[in-house]
C-alpha cells in the first residue's frame, strides 16, 4: 500500500501503536491511499451513497406494479441518498473536530449485514411479498455507511490532516511503551547467541 509522501513519510517516525490507530482496518487503510482531500469524510459518505444507490437498481426496474416511472424514483433517491450521506460526513467531521474523539471501531457484526437485510426488505416490499415499514429499510440501508464514517473515519481523517500539517496527532498523550522488540532486545543482554535469534524473528 502507498500513502501520500508528506504525511506518509512521518508516519514512519511513530510508535507501532500510533500508526494501526492512524491507518485502522482493511477498509480505513484503503482509504488512507487515497489523497486526503479525495478521502474527505464526505466524500467517503457520498461514495457509500453511490454503491446503496447502485444496489438499488433492481429492485427499482423490476419490482413493482409501475415500472414506467423507475428511471425518475432512482434518480431522485439516489440523489438524496448521496446529499444525504455527504452532508452526515461534513456533520461528523464537525463534531469530530469539536470533541477531538479518537477512532473507533464500528459493531461490524451489526453494520455489515444491514444493507443487505434493507435491500433485501426492500425487495420484498416492492414485489408485495412483504408489507415492510418504510422507516427500517432505509433505515437499514443509511446508518452502516454514516456510522462508519462518524465513528472511525472522520476521526482518523483528523489525524492525519494533522500530521500532513506536521503536527503531532498524539501530542499530550501518554506513550504506550517501548515496542516489543527492544523490550525483547533489551532482555538479551550480552547474550549474543539470544540477540541473534530475537533479531531473527524480528525480521520475519
Amino acid at each position: 500500500m502507498t500513502t501520500p509522501s508528506r504525511w506518509g513519510q512521518r508516519l514512519e517516525h511513530l510508535s507501532q501503536n500510533e500508526q494501526d490507530t492512524l491507518l485502522g482496518t482493511s477498509l480505513s487503510r484503503r482509504f488512507t491511499a487515497l489523497p486526503l482531500w479525495l478521502s474527505h469524510p464526505g466524500n467517503i459518505g457520498a461514495f457509500y451513497g453511490i454503491l446503496i444507490s447502485l444496489a438499488l437498481l433492481m429492485p427499482y426496474r423490476f419490482a413493482g406494479e409501475d415500472t414506467s416511472a423507475w428511471l425518475a424514483n432512482w434518480l431522485f433517491h439516489t440523489s438524496l441518498l448521496i446529499v444525504g450521506c455527504l452532508m452526515l460526513g461534513f456533520a461528523s467531521l464537525l463534531l469530530v473536530r469539536w470533541s477531538k474523539r479518537f477512532p473507533m471501531t464500528p459493531p461490524r457484526i451489526a453494520l455489515y449485514p444491514m444493507p443487505f437485510v434493507g435491500l433485501a426488505l426492500l425487495t420484498l416490499s416492492r414485489t408485495d411479498m412483504l408489507n415492510a415499514p418504510l422507516s427500517l429499510v432505509w433505515l437499514l440501508l443509511l446508518l452502516p455507511g454514516p456510522l462508519y464514517v462518524h465513528l472511525s473515519w472522520a476521526p482518523r481523517w483528523r489525524l492525519l490532516c494533522m500530521l500532513e500539517d506536521g503536527k503531532d496527532p498524539f501530542a499530550g498523550i501518554e506513550s504506550k511503551g517501548p515496542e516489543p522488540n527492544e523490550d525483547a532486545a533489551t532482555l538479551a543482554g550480552d547474550d549474543e547467541e539470544l540477540r541473534s535469534v530475537v533479531e531473527e524473528y524480528a525480521e520475519e
